[in-house]
């Protein structure tokens, strides 16, 4: 019998129970990284479409392009979607949560605009440099940092 006393403690179960927001956090937290890995290699793709010339690989560079942007679109609108349940679910407070939420918006800005780029490249329209994509693909790792700042040390 004392064995299922010490049995009963050591697997108490109900003591697991996992806070469910931890489980949305966890998703959002996937979500945004999986998001910025398509923020972070687009715009290296658009560096080498705007250095190439070969019909070929311009094609296939497009394709690229369009099937990234495609699987990213949905992993964006996740990570939005549990960072609003993240934030009804905790509150809307602080000062650091409006700069993150600005600067989210302004990612949303810039993977819509990334789909503009995407067109005009595919189309042949596009009029900008390698070395424009090249700095065009540091401002998410910029706002990465910023964001990452933001959320850990919470300053005001």
């Amino acid at each position: 019998m004392a064995w299922r006393r010490w049995a009963s403690r050591v697997f108490d179960f109900s003591l697991s129970i996992v806070d469910p927001m931890l489980t949305v956090k966890s998703l959002h937290i996937i979500f945004v990284v999986s998001w910025f890995a398509g923020l972070f290699y687009l715009p290296r793709l658009f560096v080498n479409h705007a250095m190439e010339t070969d019909p070929n690989t311009l094609a296939r560079l497009s394709l690229m392009e369009g099937k990234l942007y495609r699987f990213m679109t949905p992993l964006g609108i996740l990570a939005v979607v549990f960072g609003f349940w993240l934030w009804f679910g905790y509150g809307f407070a602080g000062g650091w949560l409006h700069a993150k939420t600005a600067l989210v918006t302004f990612l949303i800005l810039y993977h819509l605009y990334c789909g503009r780029l995407m067109r005009e490249l595919t189309a042949g329209r596009s009029h900008r440099s390698h070395v424009w994509f090249r700095v065009f693909n540091e401002i998410p790792v910029l706002v990465l940092a910023v964001v990452v700042f933001l959320v850990v040390l919470k300053p005001f």
